[in-house]
């Protein structure tokens, strides 16, 4: 079956829509859609080839789906690497961005280093906030 075929059945009603506001934005909580935007482009279930960047204990997990593979074949047709957390931002956006050059889905590097970039940064330490310092009447009568 054809990706637009596919996208034209499954557009108006699926389990992953998430309508908020009735005039708003419709997203999507599928897996492989980026940007959670419902949309052909973004779509996991409508497209062939689909980039799924999420979290995992040993750090970011990105997920890969074959567009070759035999629909009779035991195991999924999907490939995963991991970036670890500590082998920091630069190397995890470098692994994202050449996946999407390289000829597999061209057009969602942008979303695609966007979506690793936001789990990169939740993944930080947060830093403590430094104490306030007293100022104005507090601080002469304080120091008085």
């Amino acid at each position: 079956m054809s990706t637009d075929l596919q996208w034209l059945l499954i557009r108006k009603y699926n389990s992953f829509l998430v309508k908020k506001v009735p005039e708003g934005p419709i997203f999507s909580k599928e897996p492989g859609n980026l940007l959670n935007i419902h949309s052909h482009k973004y779509s996991g279930l409508a497209n062939t080839k689909t980039i799924n960047i999420q979290n995992s204990e040993t750090g970011l997990q990105i997920t890969t789906r074959k567009s070759k593979a035999s629909p009779q074949a035991v195991r999924p047709a999907r490939t995963t690497a991991t970036v670890r957390n500590r082998s920091g931002g630069r190397r995890s956006l470098g692994v994202v961005a050449s996946l999407a050059k390289k000829g597999y889905r061209p057009d969602l590097r942008a979303a695609a280093l966007g979506r690793s970039s936001a789990l990169l940064a939740t993944q930080k330490e947060k830093k403590a906030s430094p104490a306030k310092k007293v100022r104005g009447k507090k601080a002469v009568a304080s120091t008085a």
